[in-house]
């Protein structure tokens, strides 16, 4: 189907857009919201029904809408002063205004480019595990010289992806079938039996090279995820190393909130232990108290399907690490050992998995086995080095170390891993630990108000917050935050707070004394 307004052309089949004839360069977020409007363009569509639409219903703040939509209208032409094609009515949501014509799509590609693919082929079964194909990258440049290039940016990405045990990866070999094949991902979806697919392409531009990546899932054809890299024919390997690094961890993000959203669509009587994992770790992952307390009722159910399935236990007892530190529980100590009896558990069934050991890793850090915790999370980044999480949770136990400019390098290492994590929030908040620690008060203040702005329900980083403004003079906003920190926990007291927190007793005692100006009770 293509929609045609203005000089615009939406080819909803290829998810491509197009002005004047020239292929513009959309981001899915951007390219679904346009689809959706064009789609309700009867009615007026509503904030919330983008956000359930377009983010799944995954935390996001009003800041990121306004910049898709400003981003679809500059993909098409249109302006927030002008308003010809997609109109704000204020308080209230937007609609697509402009006169539309919609027509059928033909394929653009001439049958005989390609050997057709086989459509005799019935599809094989999906794994109980996330499962993708690196498919072959196109070359748009002509030259010979690129093709190797683009091949072994693809055997990368693949070697790289092959080395998290959580992803079913399809061997190079079984991809390269379909170079120069014409085949929808759907087909390959089925002929390789994968839920999801990463397509390429290399274009060189003068001595520059531009590689375009994008994720889909096969059995909709939808865009998950998609982003260009730029660099020079001057330093090729170094360029493919880069691309190497941020594809494989931005997708694992991405993939895994892709599994959740595949798993909501099931129906209950068939949902498995793997089933209610996905559906918990969506909980799990926002760090707030309800939002734990369904993941570990969820975890629960996959649990007494299999009692013994790594996953499950390792989120467990993220849970109840959680629960201990973010002072959701009134006995500490119970939580840190029910916390510590399902990490254990994980870890006899689940040795070598980098997800496992990252959340196991993470247990024992708010636990303060730090020395435990440092051999797992340096052991998940040995067999995945682009395990961003894994590379956060080290820059926590530095934060935790008194060690400020070691940790900062992890978290900005993890931020340039995956820049779509939905962990990216918690990422900040150990920035500005790390300045905390750093007695860089005013640098601290500004990272944690930045971790809110990405997760505002996250109130606990306000006795992280409190003490960094006041302590850089900031006291109106240190009063204000304060106010929040009380009303949230109003039975928060110094001891308390130096029973659940992680940090060292120099940076403890510095951090209760800025509280304690504050008025925090003894």
């Amino acid at each position: 189907m293509i929609f045609v307004f203005e000089n615009t052309e939406i080819n909803v089949t290829r998810c491509e857009l197009k002005r004047d004839g020239i292929n513009v360069s959309v981001e899915p977020q951007v390219f679904d919201l346009l689809v959706y409007l064009i789609n309700h363009r009867d009615r007026l569509v509503t904030k919330d029904e983008l956000y359930e639409s377009i983010w799944k219903g995954r935390l996001v703040t009003e800041t990121t809408l306004t910049s898709r939509i400003n981003a679809a209208r500059k993909a098409v032409g249109d302006s927030g002063e002008h308003q010809r094609i997609i109109r704000t009515i204020p308080r209230k949501g937007f609609r697509f205004v402009s006169e539309l014509q919609i027509a059928n799509s033909e394929p653009s590609v001439p049958a005989t480019s390609f050997v057709p693919i086989n459509t005799s082929v019935t599809g094989l079964a999906l794994p109980d595990k996330p499962s993708i194909a690196v498919l072959p990258f196109q070359n748009m440049s002509g030259d010979p010289e690129q093709e190797y290039f683009a091949d072994g940016v693809v055997e990368a990405i693949t070697a790289a992806l092959s080395r998290i045990r959580d992803f079913f990866v399809i061997a190079r070999n079984s991809a390269f079938v379909f170079k120069g094949r014409a085949a929808t991902v759907q087909d390959i979806g089925r002929e390789l039996g994968v839920a999801y697919a990463l397509e390429g392409s290399v274009q060189r531009i003068g001595d520059r090279l531009r590689v375009t990546v994008q994720l889909v899932e096969t059995m909709r054809g939808a865009h998950l995820w998609a982003e260009k890299y730029d660099g020079t024919i001057d330093d090729l390997f170094d360029f493919q190393d880069q691309i190497t690094e941020r594809v494989a961890g931005a997708l694992q993000p991405s993939i895994r909130i892709a599994e959740i959203e595949r798993v909501r669509r099931k129906r209950p009587h068939e949902l498995g232990a793997y089933d209610y994992t996905m559906r918990a770790m969506r909980h799990v992952w926002v760090l707030e108290e309800a939002e734990a307390c369904r993941g570990l009722e969820l975890l629960e159910q996959a649990l007494a399907i299999d009692p013994e399935y790594p996953l499950a236990l390792a989120l467990a007892a993220w849970g109840w690490a959680q629960r201990s530190v973010y002072n959701w529980v009134d006995v500490t100590a119970d939580a840190r050992s029910k916390a510590l009896s399902l990490a254990d558990r994980a870890a006899c069934h689940s040795p070598d998995e980098p997800l496992i050991l990252a959340v196991l890793g993470t247990v024992h850090t708010l636990v303060r086995q730090f020395g435990v915790a440092r051999v797992m999370l340096e052991r998940a980044i040995v067999l995945d080095p682009n395990a961003a999480w894994a590379h956060s949770r080290l820059g926590w136990l530095d934060v935790y170390s008194d060690r400020p400019d070691s940790a900062r390098k992890y978290f900005e290492k993890a931020l340039r891993l995956s820049p779509l994590d939905p962990m990216n929030f918690n990422h900040y908040v150990g920035l500005g630990s790390a300045r905390q620690v750093a007695e860089d008060y005013s640098e601290a203040a500004d990272l944690f108000l930045r971790a809110l702005q990405e997760r505002p329900n996250a109130l606990w980083i306000h006795r992280n917050l409190a003490p960094a403004l006041y302590a850089a003079g900031r006291l109106q906003e240190a009063y204000a935050s304060r106010d929040i920190l009380l009303a949230s926990y109003p039975n928060l007291t110094i001891r308390q707070f130096n029973e659940v927190m992680v940090f060292s007793r120099p940076t403890l005692e510095r951090v209760s004394s800025h509280l304690r100006a504050l008025g925090v009770p003894e």
